[in-house]
Parts: C-alpha cells; structure tokens; sequence
C-alpha cells in the first residue's frame, strides 16, 4: 500500500516580530477575516475551508510560509518520506511527547507538519 498524504487544515505564517502587528491588522480589520482565539500564542483566522495562523518567529528575517498535511500513519509516512530523500526538520519547532508527526521541508524549503489528524 502507497502512503497516502491530504491537505491538512493548518497554515502557519511565521513572521518576524517587526511585521507581525501590521500582518494581523491586515487579515483582521482590512480583509475583515473572523478571528480564531483558541490556540496560544498564535492569531488565527478563518481563511475559507483553512485556518491561517499568524506566530511570531524571532529568529528570521522574513516570512515563511508553513503547511500541513494529514496521513493516515505517520510511521509509515515518515519511512517512505525518507526513503524518497525528503528531509526532516523536527528541530525547528518543538512538538508535544507522543506526538503523532513530525516536520519536513520542501525541495523549495517549504516546511510542511506531517501528521495523523488525530495526533494532538
């Protein structure tokens, strides 16, 4: 059986902290997008059948762009996105114990959580 992977329902967008104020204002009062409050630290919104949470990331430069993607098996899926080369990049951002997933990057450096989409 071939892993299976689907879109998740998560993007991330990791901003700088000198544009992450101007970026919420922008989605909220501009676009006018319905605010999600239940998740930490992070600004989300509704962004059609996705939510696009808004975190800020000290350490970079720039905005990035971060992706979600549900697989049945997380095991098998990580053994397979190994076997294909793709590499992994769990230290960029610490996951709970037991944790069902795991983190990825894109040949274009797109990270991507990997993740059962029960795994919280």
């Amino acid at each position: 059986m071939k892993t299976k992977f689907t879109g998740g329902i998560d993007i991330a967008l990791k901003l700088p902290p000198h544009q992450f104020e101007e970026t919420v204002i922008f989605y909220r009062d501009v676009i006018g997008l319905k605010q999600i409050t239940e998740k930490g630290t992070a600004i989300g919104f509704e962004f059609g059948p996705v939510n696009l949470w808004i975190d800020v990331a000290s350490g970079i430069s720039q905005a990035e762009l971060w992706l979600e993607l549900f697989t049945d098996n997380f095991s098998e899926a990580a053994k397979y996105l190994r076997d294909a080369g793709v590499v992994r990049c769990d230290a960029i951002e610490p996951l709970a114990e037991g944790f069902r997933g795991g983190w990825i990057i894109s040949p274009a450096n797109i990270v991507h959580m990997v993740r059962e989409p029960d795994a919280w």
